[in-house]
């Protein structure tokens, strides 16, 4: 009888000892898996970018003088050396990919690009998706319409007018803001030919990318009536996460010591005539 007890004892305590050691395996299990649902440490983008050698900076090439093509093709403009400028601080080179003003979000949300440098105007909206670098340009939107017209004057005339502007720009969000049905176009060029042509009533745009163009084509049919009274901030987007966070802050360095050397400035001066890299 005691051996058998004994013998009884020995399996209670050994099944006991399975079910603990079962209970220390499945802890360990549901430990690893958590682990493993929460995915792994975000990468570095700063990093990662200099890892690679390249910063890839999304813009549209076709908005002068901002980012634009020249006789011979080549990708020029204000961004374009702002954006080269702010690579060789970060010890890399500036990779350059155009697309639709649309599509340079879409490509920044998915990680094809790490940044958009591309007059991108500062807005409440735009700050709950993206974080945003220090301003290196400051800007007003500007009204205009074919000369002879004397209908619109003010923003407020907008209402039941019709304008050209590209797709969830700032100038698009403004005009439907006034009332406005506005045309989805996707250049400068595009928006002033119908302006003049009579197709729509107005357009809006950055009042430097309007003087510029006038410069260019002293000869263009329309006038700008009214300018937005407080300068728009333009910045540079990154997509919002703790992996952006080291670049972003990079990036505010940077800017603020080509602004502090004088290099802002003379971009600025090259591409608008005037210096857009400090508030006035």
């Amino acid at each position: 009888m005691k051996r058998r007890t004994f013998i009884s004892l020995l399996a209670v305590l050994g099944a006991a000892g399975v079910v603990q050691l079962s209970g220390c395996s499945a802890s360990s299990s549901t430990a690893a898996d958590a682990s493993s649902a929460a995915g792994p440490a975000p990468v570095d983008l700063l990093e990662a970018i200099q890892t690679r050698g390249t910063l890839v900076v999304a813009t549209e090439g076709a908005w002068s003088p901002w980012t634009y093509h020249d006789e011979s093709d080549k990708l020029v403009g204000y961004d374009v050396e702002v954006a080269t400028a702010l690579a060789e601080k970060l010890g890399v080179k500036a990779e350059f990919v155009e697309g639709a003003w649309d599509g340079l979000f879409a490509g920044l949300d998915s990680g094809r690009y790490d940044i958009v440098c591309n007059g991108v105007e500062l807005t409440e909206e735009r700050a709950l998706t993206y974080d945003f670098t220090v301003p290196y340009g400051y800007i007003h939107t500007a009204l205009a319409v074919r000369s002879d017209n004397t209908d619109i004057t003010t923003f407020e005339d907008l209402a039941g007018k019709t304008t050209a502007n590209s797709i969830a720009s700032t100038y698009m969000t403004l005009a439907e803001s006034y009332g406005a049905e506005v045309l989805g176009i996707d250049t400068l060029d595009e928006t002033i030919q119908m302006l003049v042509a009579g197709r729509v009533d107005a357009t809006l745009n950055a009042d430097v990318s309007f003087y510029d163009y006038l410069n260019v084509h002293p000869e263009a049919d329309f006038k700008i009536v009214a300018l937005t009274d407080e300068a728009s901030q333009v910045c540079i987007p990154v997509r919002k996460g703790e992996e952006t966070a080291t670049l972003l802050a990079a990036l505010d360095e940077a800017i603020e010591e080509l602004r502090a050397d004088g290099t802002l400035a003379e971009i600025s001066q090259r591409y608008f005539g005037t210096d857009i890299s400090s508030e006035s």
